[in-house]
């Protein structure tokens, strides 16, 4: 079986190999450098004065007022730091789809609150834009995943399908097509409540965990959100559990026609593209094979590979944060559990509840009817990015290097690097643990984003004990260049994961299987290169400014890899903090590059947004820092 499995997964690489044999070669000949410094920085932690401390322009009769909205900024962030660790973390915004899934997760493991389930109505309804929908972001219009599953947890929590509100509700999701249009996970939501059908989801048999590491469409070849959402529902799909309701709990009126007589390979997403051949017609054939086999499978094979994949996702829970120490896979690896026959008392899933239990954010709205406590969900804390971007800003922003709150902040990062190797290693065998992860606790799972923000924010301090912080940058230095992918990029948590063709199956239709490089990475690692003193001349920054170029051709990502190539000493008699505010102020790109989100499009066709104080003061800062770094007034630093 050994040899099988080597065999099958020779053949796979030399298939579907995913990056060219010369781009590999190219980046096995380049080796990373010894950590260095330029620009005749002899201390090798800190920027040299002009890059982090505010050269005062003649900004005429605005400098005082500009210089006091600084100090109020600076003084309303310290005043929100956590005293006895360091650190900062504000909520982390997204849409109503985790509140939606979490009461139908209480549901389903039969821990009804009704409280929770009130002020969650609350916010649910707060949220409801005028023609019924609910958006995916703010400002959108109506997403109809997201609006049945916010219609399907209120019927849930009792509230009737003849009030007005759900009403509209209800015409805003036929008028898009009904049920059948949602997505893939939100049909896998509707079934455990018996609400969708089992044959119209794509096939998704446990046996795929037995696949060698290396093998093309192993489980380590997809990135890490869609690995720790999918082993645990590869347990679930082998038990497919249901949780009873009442009728008039159920959202039939939801279906555009009776459920007995839809026909699942007619719509999505089993439906088939009108070409005779493409990979979606392959893949879709593919699974129906798949469907057969699930019918009878091989009794030893599928018990091995459940088995591994109980294994697997015991070994992710039992870690601090929970598994991935994200809500949707958090969520699945309790459901999971349950389908292996742990009960809720059982430590595990009450150390896996009370995970999801801490992401709960209550507030306060007027619905209309008087000011009312709401609850929601956020995916996940996000500890570490709030705090190395506010050490960035608050040093940029003229804070000494060496104010304590920033030494404690610092001393906080560092006891966060990893330590523990996790699946990054499959794709980069020589890289060693030396990243940062974005929540309070993921150990397994650093990113390449995070870990070039801390290492600026480090690169920035003047800390008491310089040895230890040359080692920790040392070390995150050298993960994030042993990262770097065959392209010239980085991807988030994985190297190469770029086999564009998981876009292609069935169970992909929401497009985000996978974690390949992108020029927002691009540039902000070119950023951290020039922050720790490295010029264009370093082998990984040539071949990212490729890359990046190519990114700002296509508007992707503009403003983050505009700053990167701004952040590097490209030229002599411009300084380097000049070059990074200047890099972001004149940015071609409209006001979009700022915002989050991973569509171009979608980006130009947000409208901005009343942003939350610490966002706001977090955008608001770098404007502030270039008019004090210009030689010249220019109208643009007013309009922000």
């Amino acid at each position: 079986m050994k040899r099988l499995m080597n065999l099958i997964t020779r053949l796979s690489g030399s298939l579907f190999s995913s990056v060219p044999d010369r781009l590999k070669g190219d980046a096995r000949k380049r080796s990373t450098p010894a950590l260095r410094l330029v620009s005749h920085n002899v201390h090798p932690t800190a920027l040299p004065d002009q890059a982090t401390r505010r050269a005062a322009g003649p900004l005429g009769g605005q400098s005082e007022s500009i210089d006091e909205a600084i100090r109020r900024s600076q003084a309303w962030l310290l005043g929100r730091q956590n005293l006895k660790d360091g650190f900062w973390v504000a909520e982390l915004e997204t849409d109503t789809t985790l509140t939606s899934e979490y009461l139908m997760l209480r549901r389903f493991l039969g821990l009804v609150d009704q409280e929770r389930e009130r002020k969650a109505v609350r916010y649910l309804r707060s949220t409801q834009l005028p023609d019924g929908g609910w958006p995916i972001y703010h400002g959108g219009p109506s997403e109809i995943s997201t609006s049945v599953k916010a219609y399907f947890a209120l019927k849930l929590s009792g509230v009737p399908a003849d009030e007005p509100f759900m009403v509209k509700a209800r015409e805003a999701i036929l008028a898009k097509g009904g049920v059948v249009r949602a997505s893939v996970f939100t049909k896998i939501a509707l079934a455990l409540f018996d609400q969708y059908d089992w044959r119209g989801i794509p096939c998704m048999p446990p046996e795929i965990m037995l696949l060698p590491k290396r093998f093309y469409f192993s489980i380590y070849a997809i990135s890490y959100w869609s690995r720790t959402v999918l082993v645990p529902l590869l347990i679930m799909f082998e038990h497919r559990p249901v949780c009873r309701i009442s009728h008039e709990q159920g959202i039939e009126e939801l279906f555009t026609q009776p459920r007995e007589r839809i026909r699942y390979h007619e719509v999505p997403p089993l439906k088939k593209d009108r070409a005779w051949f493409t990979w979606h017609n392959l893949f879709i054939t593919l699974d129906a094979l798949l469907r057969l086999y699930d019918r009878m499978p091989v009794r030893r094979l599928r018990e091995r590979a459940v088995r591994k994949a109980a294994d697997w996702t015991l070994q992710h829970v039992k870690g601090s944060g929970g598994i991935g120490a994200i809500y949707p896979a958090m969520a699945n690896s309790v459901i999971a559990l349950r389908c292996l026959g742990y009960e809720l008392d059982h430590p595990v899933v009450v150390k896996a509840l009370s995970e999801i239990e801490e992401l709960e954010v209550y507030d306060v709205v007027n619905d209309g009817q008087g000011l009312g406590e709401t609850l929601h969900l956020q995916p996940c804390f996000s500890p570490i990015w709030d705090t190395s971007l506010l050490i960035n800003a608050l040093v940029e922003a003229g804070l000494p290097q060496d104010h304590p709150a920033l030494l404690k902040a610092g001393d906080w990062l560092l006891s966060r690097q990893t330590t523990t190797v996790g699946d990054w290693k499959i794709a980069a065998p020589d890289a060693e643990p030396g990243g940062w992860y974005f929540q309070f606790e993921n150990e397994l799972y650093p990113d390449v984003d995070d870990t070039a923000v801390v290492l600026m924010a480090l690169g920035k301090l003047r800390m008491p004990d310089g040895a230890a912080q040359r080692q920790s940058i040392a070390r995150g230095y050298r993960w994030v260049m042993a990262m770097q992918g065959s392209d010239g990029g980085w991807g988030a948590y994985d190297k190469d994961n770029n086999r564009t063709v998981f876009n292609l199956i069935p169970f992909a239709d929401h497009g985000a299987l996978l974690d390949p490089s992108t020029a927002d990475l691009a540039g902000r690692c070119l950023e951290m290169l020039g922050v720790l003193g490295y010029d264009r001349t370093h082998p990984a920054a040539e071949r990212a400014l490729e890359l990046s170029r190519r990114g700002r051709e296509g508007r992707q990502y503009a403003l983050p890899d505009r700053l990167g190539t701004a952040r590097l000493p490209l030229g002599r008699g411009m300084g380097f903090h000049q070059r990074g505010a200047w890099g972001e102020l004149f940015d071609p790109a409209p006001a979009a590059g700022r915002i989050m989100g991973g569509n171009p499009a979608d980006r130009d066709r947000l409208p901005p947004r009343a942003l939350p104080p610490l966002s706001f003061v977090l955008s608001v800062l770098p404007t502030l820092g270039a008019r004090h770094v210009s030689e010249r007034e220019d109208p643009r630093a007013d309009e922000g």
